[in-house]
């Protein structure tokens, strides 16, 4: 009994709230103990705070009552008399802090708070904030900004640190960062803060998350001109019951399809809610579908099943967030000169899918169908899949085929039926994003090129590396994942530098 006092005593010292106090000097008053000017600011160390890691104290690894040490940058928790926070600025004579929750500093070991105007670059870098001119003036402008540092960067155009194998997560969350009206729905918290979910429902941390990357890679005050994902990453561990996680290398396509559906379902979305995620990227497509009779039966059987009602062709409807665009199979044989041709298909060849007149059999474990398909509605963005990755009992195989695809000026009107020919009136798409795998299935890596909205230029980004590059380079590599942009108008000039 004794002991569980102790215990319960112990952790309400090193919870302690802000607004409570601990013993001072008789004589000093309220005013004076809350808020006055701090000796110590000149000992800030700004190079080392980084806020991009989980908000843990570094002793008892507990997420309650988190302060920053600002000196060296560690996190302890609470601030009494018997508190980590406490001990370590008396030890080390590191004397302000930063609570990560209120936003607030305070000098240690005296335990008053600091009020200091210049100390508010410090909680903007650990909590961005946009206003809604800041962001309508994003895609308007390309000025170049200089960090802490002394790098300079273009906000939204920021490497991702890559922690140990999770560059497949990395891109995808860079694509989905140039998307404006999905950045400009995240950049703002109070777009979401008021969406309701079940108690003890985990997945709207994804949304929380999320909006906090967000807006650290679009902040124009940042200390680095690069970005840590790990909180991002750790709530994708949870929230995915580690089907993806940051020390096995992952499917950039697979990763994409998670979190887009998880999202849309985080944000309240339903099959027939849409959600601002759907509002972005969901078209809708015609599938005509017609079961084969098995291929080892005699012929006279397979002509007597095709009459049966069983095996007529079905149509019905269905929503997509991305198309998966199949490349066709690549050689076996080397060429004369003992070399292994690497092909290469236009990407309208592959677009081919849904003209709604190309037929490809799709094989079950019991049954095959045939099937075809045709675009109903196009969405504002529009992602492509293509698909390198075929896998069997025994491994991976990846399709090494170049898609030759223009970077602007992509006219989809064909693959829509004739009726939503008439009332699609913007059908053609410019690319925005390109995500790219090299290297073998299971061991390659993964880099995106991305063009930037102010400028017209188009980057490279490869885990902190970031490089511009040629429109005309995009082109060779193996494309992967793509979003494209449609355009509003005919005046519409995204200036890609094509």
């Amino acid at each position: 009994m004794i002991n569980a006092m102790v215990s319960i005593k112990r952790e309400r010292e090193l919870d302690l709230e802000d607004d409570d106090e601990v013993p001072v000097k008789i004589g000093r008053s309220s005013e004076d103990r809350r808020s006055r000017h701090c000796p110590y600011l000149d000992t800030i160390n700004r190079s080392v705070l980084d806020f991009d890691f989980e908000k843990l104290c570094s002793i008892s690894l507990s997420h309650i009552n988190v302060y920053a040490c600002l000196i060296c940058g560690k996190y302890f928790q609470g601030r009494g008399l018997k508190s980590h926070a406490y001990t370590h600025s008396v030890q080390f004579t590191h004397h302000v802090f930063l609570n990560l929750h209120t936003l607030k500093f305070y000098c240690l070991p005296d335990n008053y708070e600091i009020i200091d105007s210049s100390l508010e670059d410090i909680t903007y870098v650990l909590k961005p904030t946009f206003t809604k001119q800041h962001i309508a003036g994003l895609d308007k402008q390309g000025k170049l900004y200089r960090a802490y540092d002394g790098t300079t960067y273009l906000p939204g155009i920021v490497g991702l640190n890559n922690i140990k194998a999770n560059d497949y997560a990395n891109v995808v969350l860079q694509a989905l960062s140039n998307v404006p009206p999905l950045r400009n729905y995240f950049l703002e918290e109070e777009n979401y803060r008021g969406i309701r979910r079940p108690p003890g429902d985990i997945m709207f941390l994804l949304v929380q998350r999320f909006g906090e990357l967000m807006r650290k890679l679009w902040n124009p005050r940042n200390f680095k001109a690069h970005v840590s994902p790990h909180e991002m990453l750790q709530a994708v561990v949870l929230c995915s019951k580690k089907n993806f996680q940051i020390t096995k290398q992952g499917d950039a396509v697979d990763f994409l399809s998670w979190f887009m559906n998880a999202l849309h379902g985080a944000l309240g979305g339903t099959k027939k809610k849409p959600s601002s995620l759907t509002k972005v990227f969901q078209g809708s497509m015609r599938i005509f579908s017609k079961k084969l009779p098995h291929p080892d039966l005699p012929p006279e059987e397979k002509e007597a099943l095709l009459l049966k009602e069983e095996y007529q062709e079905v149509m019905s409807e269905s929503t997509f967030l991305f198309l998966t665009l199949d490349l066709p199979t690549a050689p076996l044989y080397k060429d004369e000169k003992e070399q292994l041709i690497i092909p290469q298909v236009p990407l309208f060849n592959i677009l081919a899918k849904f003209n709604g007149n190309t037929e490809k059999e799709y094989k079950t474990y019991k049954e095959n169908f045939l099937k075809r398909f045709q675009l109903l509605k196009l969405p504002p963005y529009l992602i492509f899949c293509i698909k390198r990755f075929t896998k069997n009992n025994f491994f991976v195989e990846k399709n090494p085929t170049i898609v030759n695809f223009p970077i602007t000026n992509v006219d989809l009107r064909e693959y829509l039926t004739e009726e939503a020919q008439v009332t699609e009136k913007n059908t053609t798409y410019d690319l925005v994003a390109n995500v790219v795998h090299d290297g073998k299935p299971t061991e390659g890596a993964y880099r995106i090129h991305v063009l930037h909205h102010g400028t017209g230029k188009w980057y490279e980004l490869q885990d902190l590396q970031v490089t511009d590059i040629l429109p005309q380079m995009i082109t060779l590599s193996e494309a992967y994942i793509q979003i494209w942009k449609r355009r509003e108008s005919e005046d519409d000039d995204n200036h890609t530098g094509a």
